[in-house]
């Protein structure tokens, strides 16, 4: 009875030595099962001669080995870089000799192709007690949070537009090369770039046309500028260029004439050739200034100069361009200070009748006050306002003034005069110029032949269609249009026939001269007759002696105007002239 005999196995006893065994087995393959389930962590396993005695398959995605080639291969042969390796041998050793564990950390492994693997990776090491030592690493790509950064790095320090580095890019560049220089006694160059009428451009052919123009100029500039140098896009239609080694301004000017020589060739956008200019300002390291702040505000300054030559320029930056710098922001910002606190003024000047006598009408003069009380001359603050972008504001506080006052003589004296402002060729530029003073009009009850408006003869000259329509629309509705500075520009009296004009106004300096200079009574004489001709009115500018009131009159001007007759004056004093003309 042999088999009665031989004991059942679940009866054997088991020693506590097999039963460790067997749940130490148990949990190694639970581990690997485990591991193995894990898809997007790389796991891999290696002896204490670094050796791969374990590989997953998220680690052959990963590294691109199979289980079969990793297998027994030395960790620093298959995924650690060159720079690395005796970092990392050294490490493990620490560890396996001194118990210095590795810590976690983001790194850049090797792919089996060569490439760059980036992974955030943990260590475990098992049997550490004893001889039998391993090393577990434990590896999660962060490819996806790499692109990510790298996208968000891309966004925050290049233009979309044009591809090139912006303009926050460029100043942390330019500190950092500013610090080397300043350690290596070196130079650095800024060059600020900014495109000659690209507003208008803009405007004309549209937004989308006008930013595919601007990516065409950003690439042909590209293409000239050296691979040490630094081409940005500031904003706009502006571009930085920072030069970190050049032979002096010799060898700044001859870059910037590669630059200006590219532009000159024109581009073409859908089969028509388009013409851009530049003006380039430029400012030295140490020279004008040590700091990013002082270097790009001088060459912004030198650009503005060069743009004031005629545009399509180099300027380098001067201590004088400094001074008009200085001059320029304190009267901006006084100006800026008055538009605020509305401490602009209107004073009236009477145009005279010369034919029946009396007033015809009054051209508002724009006084500026500051907040200490003190005027500022029209003659300092009104380019700066041109410059400054603030003459639009002005404009529309002048309109807005003017109908005010013609509102409030309503009922008096004064009831129908007309009050001629003054318009600035920048205020053309706006689409609803002729819409808005008409809506203004209408809003203070006003009729339209109680507004003059008044332009110089270079502002209106060869204007865009668009800009004659406007004050053809303003004129049909029954605006004075007048043309102010008469005979100072580069008129046209073929133009003049066909613009929208009721009256123009002789140049005072033709006067001044008048009386000594046949040249400028026979110029007089020319340009009132061709006036008449093409039914215009004349007014004549600056009469201050009987003498010269004489002439104008036997010249056979309708209006004149200057001190002779009165002083620009407050409106409260307007009344009190009237009444005397009227004694």
């Amino acid at each position: 009875m042999p088999d009665k005999q031989r004991p059942n196995w679940r009866e054997v006893p088991v020693t506590d030595t097999e039963q460790q065994q067997y749940s130490l087995n148990q949990g190694e393959r639970k581990f690997y099962e485990l591991i193995e389930s894990l898809p997007m962590v790389a796991v891999q396993g290696y002896n204490r001669n670094r050796e791969v005695i374990y590989w997953n398959e998220a680690s052959r995605r990963l590294y691109g080995y199979t289980r079969e080639e990793a297998h027994g291969r030395l960790l620093e042969d298959l995924i650690i870089p060159d720079h690395m390796r005796e970092g990392v041998i050294q490490a493990h050793h620490e560890w396996i000799e001194n118990n210095v564990s590795i810590p976690s950390e983001e790194l850049e492994l090797k792919h089996k192709h060569g490439h760059p693997v980036p992974v955030y990776s943990s260590h475990v090491m098992i049997k550490e007690d004893t001889g039998e030592c391993e090393m577990f690493c434990i590896d999660i790509s962060l490819e996806e949070q790499k692109k990510a950064r790298e996208q968000l790095y891309r966004t925050a320090s290049f233009d979309d537009l044009t591809e090139l580095p912006n303009r926050r890019f460029m100043e942390a560049e330019l500190t950092a090369r500013l610090d080397e220089a300043a350690r290596k006694n070196g130079q650095v160059a800024v060059v600020f770039i900014d495109l000659d009428n690209f507003k208008l451009i803009n405007d004309t052919l549209g937004h989308h046309q006008g930013d595919r123009l601007l990516k065409a100029v950003a690439e042909a500039l590209k293409q000239e500028v050296r691979g040490a140098d630094l081409l940005t896009r500031f904003g706009g239609d502006e571009f930085v260029l920072l030069l970190f080694d050049f032979n002096g301004p010799e060898g700044i000017h001859e870059l910037l004439g590669r630059l200006i020589r590219i532009l000159d060739r024109g581009f073409i956008l859908d089969g028509d050739s388009y013409q851009v200019t530049a003006s380039f300002g430029i400012s030295l390291f140490p020279d004008n200034g040590t700091t990013s702040v002082e270097l790009m505000g001088n060459a912004d300054a030198a650009m503005y100069q060069a743009k004031e030559k005629g545009k399509n320029s180099v300027c380098f930056f001067t201590p004088d361009i400094n001074h008009r710098l200085t001059y320029y922001q304190n009267i901006t910002t006084r100006l800026r200070n008055a538009i605020a606190t509305n401490s602009l003024q209107l004073h009236f000047q009477p145009q005279i009748d010369l034919v029946h006598g009396g007033m015809d009408s009054c051209e508002a003069l724009l006084r500026c006050v500051d907040e200490n009380g003190q005027g500022i001359s029209p003659a300092k603050f009104i380019p700066v306002a041109e410059k400054s972008g603030l003459i639009n504001r002005i404009g529309d506080w002048v309109l807005e003034a003017a109908c005010k006052q013609l509102q409030a003589w309503q009922g008096t004296a004064l009831e129908n005069t007309r009050i001629d402002i003054n318009l600035s060729g920048k205020q053309l530029n706006n689409p609803r110029l002729a819409d808005h003073i008409l809506e203004t009009l209408t809003h203070y009850g006003l009729r339209p032949d109680q507004l003059g408006l008044e332009l110089t003869e270079n502002e209106v000259f060869g204007s865009e269609n668009e800009h004659i329509q406007q004050l053809e629309t303003l004129k049909q509705a029954g605006v004075h249009i007048s043309i102010d500075d008469f005979g100072t520009g580069y008129s046209s009296l073929v133009y003049l026939r066909k613009l929208p004009v009721c009256s123009i106004k002789i140049d005072r300096s033709f006067l001044q001269h008048a009386i000594s200079n046949e040249s400028d009574m026979a110029i007089m004489n020319a340009i009132i007759t061709v006036g008449h001709t093409l039914g215009l009115s004349v007014v004549v500018e600056g009469v201050e002696t009987y003498e010269q009131h004489s002439i104008v009159r036997d010249l056979g001007c309708d209006l004149a105007q200057g001190y002779l007759y009165a002083r620009p004056m407050p409106a409260a004093r307007m009344p009190v002239f009237i009444e005397g003309l009227n004694t």
